[in-house]
């Protein structure tokens, strides 16, 4: 309700006509090719190697192959930070984003599930297709994340660890399988396709029946990603002013991911705002607009660039700690410059119901 609110105040301070400078058409065409379809290709680029990598691990178990599968996880990583914002159309089918990333997970039940399986060698999490019929929490990132980095996994550079990688190849395969889904639908070029839906839009549609709800829905996604990266990854560690920070609440701190993952999600908003024509839709008049949203973008990537140490020793240093908090600071900022000024100034108004999946 705030965010609506704001949204409508900001609308005030805009000329009533306030519109795309360039065609409406032009936005939705260049989200989609500038950045959606490209991101999402990537990322089952990386899951397709994990995949690969994690099975190469478990067919020959050494310290060698375990760090080529971690490392291309890390890179699954990377991708996945791309795109985990676009929660549309693909994306928001079948609990995907769940079954790839099971996250908040405030009561642990990821790794209770997934300790649980390992301890009794569950063979249901031993094979992608009863794995598939598993709980979301045990398929995605986060499990696999465990079982490549977490206690034990040294047990996988052996025949020791042959149960605990038959599961991470199952999670692995999954979550390729979802990957190169999303990457098909959003390369589909049929007249019920994803895309097709978001640039002919029509009153029938369930999803978009005007151009203006594709528009509020991809500015919207902005406004998601930075909420998500404020309310989901940096509070949770930060907690309220004064607070004793908690580095294990992190998203990927096993695999000292947690900052690279938010810095990519920065870079990836930072892009999809490039890729959507938005600095010349706004144009010269508002160009303002942009410029505050190019400027606090760039000062996440060099808050990020300060934290330098894995999350547990960086919240134990003042000036990473400050880099973190600031993260956050620009969260908030990007919130209304995206949330509220660049809806005002392309003549949009959106509230909740456009931040939800549809």
């Amino acid at each position: 309700m705030r965010l609506l609110l704001a949204v409508l105040a900001a609308a005030l301070t805009f000329p009533s006509a306030a519109q795309s400078l360039i065609p409406e058409s032009d936005i939705i065409t260049g989200a989609i090719e500038g950045y959606i379809r490209p991101a999402f290709h990537q990322f089952a680029e990386e899951t397709g190697s994990l995949q690969l990598n994690v099975a190469t691990l478990c067919s020959s178990p050494s310290t060698e192959t375990l760090e080529t599968a971690r490392n291309q996880f890390r890179s699954a990583v990377t991708a996945f930070s791309r795109v985990e914002f676009v929660r549309m159309g693909p994306l928001t089918k079948d609990n995907r984003l769940e079954r790839l990333l099971f996250w908040p997970d405030r009561k642990g039940i990821a790794l209770r599930q997934v300790q649980g399986a390992l301890a009794e060698k569950d063979p249901t999490a031993a094979t992608p297709e009863t794995l598939e019929d598993k709980s979301v929490a045990m398929q995605g990132l986060g499990a696999l994340e465990f079982l490549l980095f977490g206690t034990g996994s040294e047990a996988l550079t052996t025949a020791d660890g042959e149960y605990r990688c038959a599961y991470a190849h199952s999670s692995a395969t999954l979550i390729d399988g979802i990957a190169k889904t999303l990457d098909d639908e959003w390369h589909d070029p049929s007249p019920d396709g994803a895309s097709a839906h978001m640039l002919s839009p029509q009153p029938t549609f369930d999803d978009y029946r005007t151009t203006t709800e594709v528009l509020e829905k991809l500015a919207a996604t902005l406004v998601h990603g930075t909420e998500t990266m404020r309310d989901q990854r940096l509070t949770p560690i930060l907690g309220a002013k004064g607070d004793t920070p908690k580095p294990r609440s992190a998203l990927f701190w096993r695999s000292d991911m947690t900052v690279a993952s938010l810095a990519t999600n920065f870079a990836g908003l930072h892009d999809f705002f490039v890729a959507a024509h938005y600095p010349e839709a706004i144009g010269t008049t508002n160009a303002w607009v942009t410029n505050g949203v190019v400027f606090e973008f760039e000062n996440a990537a060099r808050a990020a660039s300060l934290i330098v140490d894995p999350i547990e020793e960086a919240v134990n240093d003042p000036e990473q700690l400050q880099a973190l908090n600031y993260m956050a600071v620009i969260t908030g900022s990007l919130d209304h410059l995206l949330g509220e000024n660049l809806a005002a100034a392309l003549g949009l108004s959106f509230g909740f119901s456009a931040l939800d999946g549809d």
